[in-house]
């Protein structure tokens, strides 16, 4: 069970947090950020696996490539912003934060314009011409 793992080593680090942070702010801080790293460093042979899987998907139904891998991209980067968001929040720069949400919006937002493109052009071209 790898959510307990998880959640055990994320309470650990939030009771050391609390305790260090009357001390050294700053030391709760970082082991904050690296238990956050260390926790996705932890999933990363399940998101290989999670992409692997859609990739064998997509193959077996002639979707082009280029799509699935856009797609990816853009939820990568959701997952990204929203982690470097929380932690801008975590150390008090909620102004901060809210500019990396907004810039991974963009960012995604310009990778999805060329499918959505594509999916007009095809609603467009089904539409019978009077």
């Amino acid at each position: 069970m790898e959510i307990i793992q998880i959640v055990g080593i994320a309470l650990v680090a939030t009771f050391l947090a609390l305790i260090v942070k009357e001390q050294k702010p700053n030391f709760a801080f970082l082991l904050i950020v690296f238990t956050g790293c260390t926790i996705f460093l932890f999933l990363i042979d399940q998101i290989y696996a999670i992409i692997h899987m859609i990739e064998k998907l997509a193959a077996n139904a002639n979707v082009n490539m280029v799509y699935v891998e856009t797609i990816l991209k853009i939820i990568g980067i959701a997952y990204i912003a929203e982690f470097a968001s929380h932690i801008t929040k975590d150390a008090g720069q909620g102004a901060l934060a809210a500019k990396v949400e907004l810039a991974g919006k963009i960012l995604i937002l310009a990778m999805a314009v060329p499918i959505l493109t594509v999916i007009i052009e095809t609603i467009i071209n089904m539409i019978p011409t009077g």
